[in-house]
């Protein structure tokens, strides 16, 4: 991890699941790390544990105030930040017919899985544009690469993501800045609960779709991803759960 140590990393959705497990293999590699997110208790609950390599910051990614002044609310030491990984999302409300959904949950959707990503990326790539290094990891998703029943709003996030990440790849080729994208099969985290606002249906949802992804293993491959040479750019890791037949995410 020799490409990691002393660096400076932000992570989104750093309360819990891979946010959380990310955060906390980037600081046993050396790195010192941001964890951001909205749910401010839980994240100086993570911090402490982490030690003095790491600090909190509220960050709500739906919102142009909070993630504008991003950098200005870090200490000055803590604000060339060299790498970002991407990580907050959701599909609250998910798993229905199309028409069954709401224009307000597909917006609410959207908004944090692409707009809430762009918006962080744009307030931290100037900066490593300046000093022309850096590595984006955004955690997109095996739904951003083939279609999926029941989860259109989520679909359509996850394929804006991947689009935007190639894009970025291909905007920055000649620069210091390496553009990643890491898409996960299922992941067994509090995600099916906060999707289904309900913590036995999502328990449930995992246990009927059989072997899962822990959260510990899209660390690792985030951790793989940002450890290469500078002259190597792993563009994308799929990472599925070893079975025999793969369910829909």
């Amino acid at each position: 991890m020799g490409n990691i140590k002393g660096k400076i990393a932000l992570v989104t959705g750093a309360s819990a699941g891979i946010g959380e497990k990310t955060a906390r293999a980037l600081i046993e590699a050396g790195a010192r790390v941001i964890c951001s997110a909205r749910r401010t208790k839980r994240l100086e609950t993570i911090v402490e544990e982490l030690g003095e390599g790491a600090v909190a910051l509220e960050l709500d990614v739906t919102s142009n105030q909070s993630t504008e002044t991003l950098l200005d609310r870090l200490p000055n030491e803590w604000r060339d930040i060299d790498i970002l990984v991407n990580n907050a999302g959701h599909d609250i409300g998910g798993r229905r017919l199309f028409h069954e959904g709401t224009s307000q949950g597909w917006s609410a959707i959207i908004e944090t899985n692409v707009i809430g990503l762009m918006r962080v990326t744009q307030a931290v790539l100037e900066g490593m544009v300046r000093r022309d290094s850096g590595h984006i990891v955004n955690i997109g998703s095996i739904a951003g690469v083939q279609t999926s029943p029941l989860c259109a709003a989520y679909s359509a996030s996850k394929h804006a993501v991947h689009g935007f990440s190639e894009t970025l790849r291909l905007d920055y080729g000649n620069t210091g800045i390496k553009i990643s994208e890491v898409l996960p099969g299922m992941v067994k985290t509090e995600f099916a609960a906060t999707r289904f606002d309900d913590e036995d249906r999502g328990a449930r949802y995992y246990e009927d779709f059989g072997i899962c992804l822990e959260p510990e293993d899209i660390a690792r491959s985030v951790m793989f991803v940002l450890d290469q040479p500078t002259d190597v750019v792993i563009a994308q890791v799929l990472v599925l759960p070893s079975s025999r037949k793969i369910k829909p995410v």
